[in-house]
């Protein structure tokens, strides 16, 4: 499926500027707008559309109900949690301590990666790895430009390096016991109705399960614990022998592997 690039119905410099930015990254043509609408463009081109707007980029992939965009999700309260002195429960169970390293190898709207890089500070190392070009540049640039009030939740986001490629390639390239933590977030295998926001991530995303040979790529990169978030009824915690820390009343679940 191919790409087009665009911008807003009411085009100014600003937003043909980031439809440049994202046609030299992307390698996707940009057409004028000339008023059509997302859906005429979609089916005069046959190809999934990305709008430069002022102040973001909106994937429209052929079918889908919403654009895909960035926003930090459940990061910018899970923030304010930590900041109150309340225990994030990816924290509790990857041991993450400031000046660690972080790799994220699903990293999707990145909200687990902004959380990661709170804690890693300055001193640390927080990489996501995304497979979807697309994504990859919509997280990337947002990441960078989200507007919030939240100083914290900026520099948590600045520091987050994105890395677009498939995850299991990536891991290969890796030395050995390289990365602290490295962390898996599949898209689960059913979706979460209460997950609402997710849901334009899950029509974008390439959904991959986990093998055996990324496992044993991600551990043998990792120095202390390889850790995977999935559904309450996951196979994978089982599959792959993990510690499972079962928390009541949620529908996702998190497990380690000890290195």
């Amino acid at each position: 499926m191919s790409t087009i690039i665009t911008t807003g119905g009411r085009p100014d410099g600003r937003s043909e500027r980031l439809a440049q930015d994202a046609a030299e990254v992307l390698g996707c043509p940009i057409i004028e707008r000339k008023k059509r609408s997302i859906m005429r463009l979609q089916q005069e081109y046959g190809a999934d559309v990305i709008v430069a707007g002022k102040d973001r980029f909106d994937l429209y992939r052929i079918g889908m109900d919403e654009p895909f965009f960035f926003h930090p999700n459940s990061a910018a309260f899970r923030l304010k949690r930590l900041v109150n002195g309340e225990m994030d429960p990816l924290i509790e169970v990857s041991h993450l301590k400031s000046g660690n390293s972080f790799l994220d190898c699903t990293l999707g709207l990145a909200s687990d990666s902004i959380i990661a890089s709170f804690i890693t500070g300055d001193s640390g190392k927080v990489q996501g790895v995304e497979v979807d070009p697309a994504v990859a540049f919509i997280t990337g640039r947002g990441l960078k430009s989200f507007p919030s009030e939240s100083d914290l939740l900026v520099q948590a986001m600045n520091r987050i390096e994105v890395i677009q490629s498939d995850a299991i390639e990536f891991l290969r390239a890796q030395a050995d016991s390289s990365w602290d933590i490295v962390y898996m977030d599949p898209m689960f295998h059913a979706p979460i109705v209460e997950s609402s926001n997710f849901t334009a991530l899950r029509q974008v995303g390439f959904h991959s399960e986990l093998s055996q040979h990324w496992m044993e790529q991600a551990q043998r990169v990792c120095k202390r614990r390889v850790v995977v978030k999935d559904r309450f009824d996951s196979s994978v915690f089982k599959q792959f022998n993990m510690t499972r820390k079962i928390r009541p009343n949620t529908k996702f679940h998190f497990g380690y592997i000890e290195k």
